[in-house]
């Protein structure tokens, strides 16, 4: 095992995530997941506190990104346009990996109520990033809240729509369609 091998961190999560779609998430221990990774278990423990951190590996970064890309839109953009902006910039972080995971993943949570609990967790932290990024805007109260919920649900669909397609696309593509299909939606509402 190399000690300070390049990529532990994303091997780990490929590891992991390929554990818990083969034997369950519970039946999973953090030392399988070191051993499938090629890494030690005190490696583990410097990229990830426990093994459910790894189902959120990257959401901080995606946090910031579409932090950055609210805060970036131009003044004149609608909170939803910012939102859009914020879409497309957290688009540059999802690559190959992100897609072929994603299937894995999915089916991961599914099976395991207590992934299902960390999943709905790093959802409230990305509607987080994104309202506290509309409020620095400008935006207040139940119009920042409304339109962040939107990010995190054209996000979630526009990923799945993006991991599931089977042409090479640019997730910004699928992200912003879902956007844009939610606020037809709304619109629908009455």
């Amino acid at each position: 095992m190399g000690r300070w091998e390049p990529g532990a961190r994303e091997r780990l999560v490929v590891a992991a995530v390929d554990l818990f779609a083969e034997q369950g998430y519970d039946a999973t221990t953090v030392a399988q997941i070191a051993e499938r990774a090629g890494v030690t278990k005190s490696t583990f423990f410097r990229h990830f506190p426990d093994k459910r951190e790894l189902l959120v590996a990257g959401q901080e970064t995606l946090s910031q990104l579409l932090a950055e890309g609210i805060a970036e839109a131009p003044a004149t953009a609608s909170p939803l346009e910012a939102i859009a902006s914020g879409l497309r910039r957290a688009s540059t972080a999802l690559g190959p990996m992100n897609r072929e995971l994603a299937p894995r993943l999915k089916a991961a949570v599914a099976a395991s109520a207590e992934l299902q609990a960390r999943d709905a967790l790093k959802s409230v932290g990305l509607a987080d990033a994104m309202a506290t990024a509309l409020a620095a805007r400008g935006v207040t109260g139940a119009t920042a809240a409304l339109a962040s919920e939107l990010g995190v649900l054209a996000f979630k669909r526009g990923f799945a729509k993006w991991s599931e397609s089977d042409r090479d696309a640019d997730a910004a593509e699928f992200l912003l369609t879902a956007l844009k299909e939610l606020r037809a939606a709304s619109a629908d509402l009455g």
